[in-house]
């Protein structure tokens, strides 16, 4: 998936395994890799004449934000699972959170728009 996501054009599972340098994988090896993440819809895959052109689904942090819900849906106490994390970032993780959390009460707190407004621009 780093390659996927270092990549921003499509790729051929030869022009991926060129990229795995450190590792020596065989060609079958990363095709089955990526076809698998393709069904997993981790990444998607485009036909290019006989092969098959890879690119990742999402971005790194929309995965990574999926995978954080997932681990707030098994707790018992998702509330007591924020804190807890909280308590655990850095101050600069802490003030980006915060920044967010208050860009995104300042756009809960404006009107919506009426029948035939645009939405506000934000």
């Amino acid at each position: 998936m780093d390659v996927l996501w270092e990549t921003p054009e499509p790729l051929t599972v030869r022009q991926v395994s060129g990229q795995l340098t450190e590792r020596d994988l065989a060609h079958t090896t990363v095709m089955t890799v990526l076809d698998r993440l393709a069904k997993k819809g981790f990444a998607r895959r485009e036909r290019d004449g006989r092969a098959w052109r890879y690119r990742a689904a999402e971005s790194r942090e929309a995965y990574v934000t999926e995978l954080m819900l997932n681990a707030l849906d098994q707790t018992g106490d998702r509330q007591a699972a924020l804190a807890r994390f909280a308590r655990s970032v850095s101050g600069a993780e802490a003030r980006a959170l915060r920044r967010e959390l208050e860009a995104l009460e300042s756009r809960e707190a404006l009107p919506a728009p009426g029948p035939g407004e645009d939405a506000p621009a934000g």
